[in-house]
């Protein structure tokens, strides 16, 4: 939530200041999301990894994943990074977007962008502490920088007590420093969580058997990422055709829709942990009961949420605009999003319990093709060709989300994923058999 509050605070003060600078910077941050999720395949793979080993005793081995982990992200958050700096402007073009609102977007993709490696740190540290269970840690260093970014965009955005008047570039630097600050505070967290027992020296030759174990993971979790963000990056395109009024609405309305799905991105994160630890000690049958129990929580909570944001959608509208174009649509759209959460929430429970038992193929392969089969091909077709415009991407949505959660539940329900552990059961058994540590 403090994550999704730290956008909002953004899309919300930059919103008083220019409903062009709320589009531009909605753009943008539609490719750093594609970037985010490439820095998540590590993150991934560390969290799933770290909490099998731990729920199998094995903490050496934990933290050597840890350790290989925060190597190898930063290494290519920088790369990542440098791309975005030095191909800003071509990758917005591609994105279609308006050239009223092209250099706002560019100044952020390049600042934000460009320390995106910073980003990739959080999540690896994030990941690794709450595999072990500090989940308060990372919850409390998001609300210092939630503290500092307001305060840091109010002063920069508006130009208060004397500061300069910086818009969408004083955004992008608070945004920046501010995570800047967060990691530096992480990372003093992380040596003091594990006492210090960080294995850097591992490092000195090549840890081959941990970076085969992440990308086996990361990999296919990062596909089926990847393939949602970029079928959204050419959904956004779909919408650029239709007007700058349909992505300032689009943008307002899903961050307003974050707030609905935070229960579920919360319950799924929680339960992969659970089941991590559960399948890394050989209980396939509770990690089975606690996906299932996790699943009917959310749908529960997600689709209360969802009524409320809608009754109260006139209200939290007019908080972001007072065009009442945009507020009638984005209402349409909350409402729609009624019968989009819930299948949502399959996705966001069943798929990150099948990566936390191993079965990490399975999501990708289906993700593609509903993704670009359903959500891509019938956005176009009924949104763009019928003219139905975000009502019709919306329900394009709807259909996705749906079609591939179904899918999710009959994976996990056939257990096959039960087979897939990544810390060897077999071996333990024969060697505590044989009174061998």
């Amino acid at each position: 939530m403090l994550h999704m509050i730290m956008g909002n605070a953004d899309t919300l003060m930059l919103s008083q200041y220019s409903d062009v600078a709320v589009a531009a910077v909605g753009v943008s941050n539609q490719l750093l999301a594609v970037i985010i999720v490439m820095f998540g395949f590590i993150a991934t793979g560390t969290s799933i990894l770290v909490a099998q080993h731990l729920g199998a005793g094995e903490d050496e081995n934990a933290n050597r994943f840890a350790v290989v982990s925060l190597f190898a992200n930063v290494i290519f958050g920088l790369i990542l990074s440098l791309i975005l700096v030095f191909f800003s402007e071509t990758l917005l073009r591609m994105m279609n977007l308006p050239p009223e609102l092209m250099d706002n977007g560019v100044t952020y993709l390049q600042i934000v962008g460009g320390f995106s490696f910073i980003q990739a740190l959080i999540m690896t540290i994030g990941a690794i502490l709450r595999s072990h269970g500090f989940t308060k840690d990372a919850m409390y260093v998001t609300i210092g920088m939630n503290i500092f970014n307001i305060i840091g965009n109010y002063l920069f955005i508006f130009g208060a007590f004397s500061f300069p008047e910086l818009g969408v570039t004083g955004v992008a630097y608070v945004t920046v420093v501010s995570r800047t600050i967060g990691v530096i505070v992480l990372l003093f967290l992380l040596y003091k969580r594990v006492n210090g027992i960080l294995p850097f020296t591992f490092l000195r030759s090549f840890p081959k058997y941990e970076i085969k174990a992440l990308l086996k993971i990361g990999i296919p979790s990062a596909g089926e990422h990847l393939a949602y963000n970029t079928s959204q990056v050419v959904i956004v395109y779909f919408i650029a055709m239709i007007g700058t009024e349909a992505i300032t609405t689009k943008v307002y309305t899903q961050n307003i829709m974050m707030f609905i799905l935070l229960f579920s991105v919360a319950i799924g994160q929680g339960t992969q942990i659970l089941v991590g630890h559960q399948v890394g000690a050989n209980k396939m049958e509770v990690a089975y009961l606690r996906c299932i129990r996790s699943l009917k929580i959310a749908l529960s909570v997600s689709t209360g949420m969802a009524i409320i944001f809608y009754l109260l959608s006139d209200l939290i509208f007019s908080i972001f605009t007072s065009n009442e174009d945009i507020i009638k649509v984005g209402s349409l759209l909350l409402l729609l999003t009624i019968i989009l959460e819930p299948g949502r929430a399959f996705n966001l429970v069943v798929i990150n319990s099948l990566r936390a038992a191993g079965d990490v193929k399975f999501p990708v392969y289906m993700g593609i093709l509903s993704m670009w089969g359903v959500a891509v091909t019938v956005s176009y077709t009924i949104g763009i060709y019928f003219g139905m415009g975000l009502i019709g991407i919306w329900i394009a949505f709807i259909l996705d989300e749906w079609l591939r959660g179904l899918l999710m539940l009959w994976r996990w329900r056939g257990r096959k994923w039960q087979q897939m552990s990544f810390v060897n059961h077999t071996e333990k058994e024969e060697k505590a058999l044989h009174g061998i540590k």
